[in-house]
């Protein structure tokens, strides 16, 4: 009698086993906390491993972010050689990316102030951000904002992190690029295109130490700050979920009205899509399900089709100034760091800056977007390791907003369109 073969075992996600990190972590530095002794020694142990997988965070930045910068500028070269329809395009992902990031800064900042945080564990906390408010104090004023936006020494100011004003001269720098005759610019351009690609393998390297990373720096958390963590990470997600919500359920007016087709009609246009994003969690799988809802609700756009929505899929990500904001500016509340109006600006233009240099790998956003928005206003990145944990559930609904604002770039692009009847 013969068997069936049996059915090699699926490895857990990557997700289950961060979040098994997490809470492992936690249970290690609760426990330590109360008991003591040889636990507290566990954790001490481990609190440098959590230390160097931070640094290696950091490590990657200065060249992932200027690599990711020159390659997507001189690539929207391309996109401008195509006329109108890549700059219209183009256009409209900075006017949405703006309006979700204006939302964001105005909504989070109340809402975050409601973060429920025991007397106990806001001490603690506040003890941990003491070094973060020296640096978060460093750009007080507006004048200092507009006149730090242009580095005096560009080295200088990727070696001490200011994110903002590298991001600038890279700008600069890759648009002086574009300018330049073919056979000069493809060699500059092959060798950042060759430094982002290589840069993104270190990424993954990186985050395959994550649940390492996490377990420790969780063990850490876990024994300075007791169970007083979970309820402050449960209200961000339901925060940053919520303003997903909102500014998604906002596109579909404006995608309405822009486009001037009837709500429903764009409803059904971006459902499979949607499907897709809640069950894959990416926005490049849910391509051809965008595709379909375009073809068959909006009419025959073949520049839609064959440009706007792959163009749109791989560079437009409108949780960016959403998602890459909040997640800050909850850990400047947990760490007590008071943030002003010009340095939550400067996190602002950052994460704009930033939404169009997504390499594509899970939980990327923490290490191009988040990461240096932290790093901007002086937060400490040990904090990373919560929203790394905590990312699971607002990737979904990140993911679902994101092909749902491609849906919206595609209506509006060329309003008037003919469609079919319904």
């Amino acid at each position: 009698m013969t068997h069936p073969p049996a059915r090699a075992r699926r490895a857990p996600s990557p997700t289950v086993v961060t979040l098994a990190s997490l809470a492992a972590g936690l249970a290690l530095g609760v426990m330590a906390a109360q008991r003591g002794g040889v636990l507290r020694t566990v954790v001490s142990v481990l609190e440098p491993l959590g230390t160097l997988w931070v640094n290696a965070i950091r490590m990657t930045l200065v060249p992932l972010v200027v690599a990711l910068v020159v390659t997507s500028v001189t690539g929207f070269a391309d996109v401008r050689a195509l006329g109108r329809l890549g700059a219209r395009a183009v256009l409209l992902f900075l006017l949405l990316l703006a309006g979700a990031a204006v939302v964001a800064a105005l909504v989070a900042p109340p809402l975050l102030a409601h973060t429920p945080l025991d007397a106990a564990t806001a001490a603690a906390l506040r003890a941990h951000g003491v070094a973060a408010n020296a640096a978060a104090n460093e750009i007080p004023t507006v004048r200092g904002f507009v006149v730090g936006l242009v580095p005096v020494n560009p080295i200088r100011a990727a070696a001490d992190g200011t994110m903002l004003p590298l991001i600038v001269f890279t700008l600069l720098f890759a648009l002086a690029i574009t300018q330049l005759a073919d056979e000069r610019r493809a060699p500059i351009v092959g060798f950042f295109r060759g430094a982002s690609e290589a840069m993104v393998i270190v990424v993954r390297w990186v985050l395959r130490a994550m649940p390492v990373g996490v377990f420790a720096l969780a063990a850490d958390m876990g024994a300075e700050l007791g169970l007083g963590v979970f309820g402050p990470v449960a209200y961000y997600i339901a925060v940053v979920c919520g303003l997903v919500v909102i500014v998604g359920l906002a596109l579909y007016p404006i995608a309405a009205l822009v486009g001037r087709l009837p709500i429903r009609r764009f409803a059904r246009a971006a459902a499979p899509a949607q499907a897709m994003a809640i069950a894959t969690r990416s926005s490049l799988a849910s391509l051809p399900a965008l595709i379909e809802g375009a073809r068959r609700e909006l009419g025959d756009r073949p520049n839609v089709i064959g440009f706007v929505l792959p163009l749109s899929v791989a560079t437009f990500k409108i949780n960016t100034p959403i998602s890459d904001l909040v997640g800050p500016l909850f850990l400047a509340h947990l760490y007590g760091v008071p943030l002003s109006v010009t340095q939550v600006a400067t996190m602002t233009l950052v994460t704009i800056a930033m939404s169009f240099s997504n390499p594509g790998i899970p939980s990327a956003g923490l290490f191009v977007v988040t990461a240096p928005v932290m790093l901007s206003v002086g937060l400490p990145l040990d904090g990373i390791a919560i929203l790394v944990a905590a990312d699971a559930i607002p990737d979904i609904f990140n993911t679902v907003i994101n092909v749902t604002g491609d849906m919206a770039v595609a209506a509006m692009i060329e309003p008037g369109a003919s469609v079919e009847t319904a």
